[in-house]
């Protein structure tokens, strides 16, 4: 559940003598085409609602960001807009994943484009329960300790989730080669898409911490394995995030 917390240089990669914005002069004068080389995908988690770390909403609708979170969202914003070749800002159509996309593509000069990937977790009869009441369930150590045989009451597995977070990213991956675009999504999605691209199984997800407003920046080459940049961030200077 939504808790709150690189490889190998391939030829798709920023050049060591480059800017570290990714622009593409330097790789157009190498010979590369802008469209080889790797697409990042900035996952955003939507900022911190009233009910974060209390309730699980699931998709219910009617719920948008607390006053940190748009503070967070706007920090985001700022974060993100130092990238020079971010092309597109998509989000979860749920309203705390479209107000924490707001602002960064506002800042991009660009619109929001909704993508139903991105959604949040179907938690079915879990929907709007309190955390500390779904703690106490029996349900709740399969949750923690074996997710991926777990399918929430009337609702999505974990599976599934994971299926649908990846198929988004590809899609949207398909559609910007060589180019960084925005994904703001929700925890435990987040959390699915970074196992996936890690090769982590989705038993272990639950290890990974995704909080609010956080950026993890994932390099997805035209070929080859994606390259996990970074995980969790919420203060580091995107334009360092490069292969080692």
């Amino acid at each position: 559940m939504a808790a709150e917390e690189p490889a190998p240089q391939s030829p798709g990669d920023v050049p060591a003598s480059t800017d570290e914005t990714g622009t593409d002069d330097a790789s157009t004068e190498q010979g590369e085409r802008p469209e080889d080389k790797p697409t990042l995908v900035l996952l955003v988690r939507h900022g911190k609602t009233p009910t974060t770390g209390s309730v699980l909403p699931g998709r219910a609708p009617g719920l948008s960001l607390a006053d940190e979170g748009r503070d967070q969202a706007r920090a985001a914003a700022e974060r993100v807009v130092g990238l020079e070749r971010v092309r597109a800002v998509y989000a979860s159509p749920l309203e705390r994943a479209q107000e924490t996309a707001a602002p960064i593509a506002d800042a991009l000069g660009v619109g929001v484009r909704t993508e139903e990937g991105l959604l949040e977790c179907e938690f079915g009869e879990w929907t709007g329960c309190e955390l500390k009441a779904l703690f106490k369930l029996p349900d709740w150590r399969e949750v923690q300790s074996s997710p991926s045989t777990f399918r929430f009451p009337e609702g999505e597995s974990f599976s599934e989730m994971q299926v649908r977070i990846t198929g988004a990213i590809s899609r949207i991956v398909a559609d910007h080669p060589g180019e960084a675009v925005v994904a703001v999504s929700h925890a435990d999605p987040i959390k699915a898409a970074v196992a996936a691209a890690i090769g982590t199984h989705l038993d272990l997800f639950q290890r990974i911490v995704i909080s609010p407003c956080s950026i993890s920046a994932i390099q997805y080459p035209r070929h080859g394995a994606p390259v996990v940049l970074a995980v969790n961030s919420t203060g580091t200077d995107l334009r360092s995030l490069v292969p080692s």
